[in-house]
C-alpha cells in the first residue's frame, strides 16, 4: 500500500483561502493525501468562509486556525502557497519535497462589503475548487 502524501496549503492568516483549499481538498482526495492549512498569523476562521464551503455540503466543523507552528508534522510532500503576502511573510518555510504557488483573490479584503462579499467567497471558492480538480492531481502523480 502506497503512503498519503502530505499536502499542506498555506496562507498568511489561515482564515479563508488555505481553509476552503484544505476542506475542498479533504472532500476530493482524502483517500490519496493527509491535508493540512495553515497560516504565518492565526485568526479566525472566517464565517463566510465555512457559509460557502457548507452551501457545497462541505463538512467545516474540523477547521480551526492554525500557524504552521502548531501542525502535528513538519516535513510535507507539496505546500502550496495560495497568496502572495505569504511568500514573503513566511520566514520558515516547512520542509517540503516540492512547492507550488498560485494566488488567489482574498474574498475578504475590506474593500468589498456586503451581498458582494458573499459572491466573492463564492467566487474564491469555486477557483480553488476548479484549480484542486485540474491541478492537483498533476502534482501528485508525479510525486
Amino acid at each position: 500500500m502506497n503512503k498519503k502524501l502530505k499536502v499542506l496549503f498555506l496562507c498568511t492568516g489561515n482564515s479563508c483561502r488555505s481553509q476552503m483549499a484544505e476542506a475542498l481538498a479533504r472532500e476530493m482526495y482524502e483517500s490519496r493525501c493527509d491535508l493540512y492549512s495553515a497560516g504565518v498569523e492565526k485568526r479566525q476562521v472566517h464565517p463566510l468562509a465555512a457559509r460557502v464551503l457548507e452551501e457545497t455540503g462541505v463538512e467545516t466543523s474540523p477547521l480551526f486556525s492554525k500557524t504552521i507552528d502548531e501542525l502535528p508534522v513538519r516535513n510535507f510532500d507539496i505546500v502550496i502557497t495560495l497568496c502572495d503576502n505569504v511568500r514573503k511573510a513566511c520566514p520558515h518555510p516547512p520542509r517540503n519535497r516540492k512547492i507550488v504557488h498560485h494566488a488567489f483573490e482574498d474574498p475578504s479584503d475590506d474593500h468589498i462589503s456586503g451581498g458582494e462579499s458573499l459572491d466573492a467567497f463564492r467566487k474564491t471558492r469555486d477557483e480553488i475548487g476548479n484549480w484542486l480538480e485540474t491541478k492537483l492531481p498533476e502534482l501528485l502523480d508525479v510525486l
